[in-house]
């Protein structure tokens, strides 16, 4: 893999919710020369762990889309609980090279070695 830079979003600020906001950050990314954002959990819309809302699925192709990376950054145990659906797309998006869902830091850094 080459070598990432990354867009880290803060934790307070508006829930990324629409496919407008991914844009944004993505557009955000670019100026910055990054290649992978991150977000913590706490900026993402409780919509967006609802797969029957297809909030996740419209953020994520728009990630696809640009090739840029995404890494949801955060303790979703609570989510994945309580739908085996996402269990499985967390399952799936962690064993690809363009979406991760990460509990901390330190598996951040274990997906980018020096």
């Amino acid at each position: 893999m080459s070598d990432p830079t990354f867009l880290r979003l803060t934790a307070d600020g508006a829930p990324l919710r629409s496919e407008q906001d991914a844009m944004d950050a993505i557009a955000d990314a670019w100026g910055r020369e990054a290649t992978w954002v991150v977000v913590p959990v706490s900026r993402l819309h409780p919509d967006f762990f609802a797969l029957s809302t297809r909030v996740a699925g419209g953020i994520v192709q728009k990630f696809v889309n640009y090739r840029m990376g995404l890494v949801v950054l955060g303790d979703i145990a609570h989510h994945v609980a309580a739908s085996n659906a996402l269990r499985d797309f967390v399952r799936e998006s962690n064993r690809g090279t363009q979406l991760w869902f990460l509990a901390d830091e330190t598996e951040l850094a274990a997906r980018f070695p020096a």
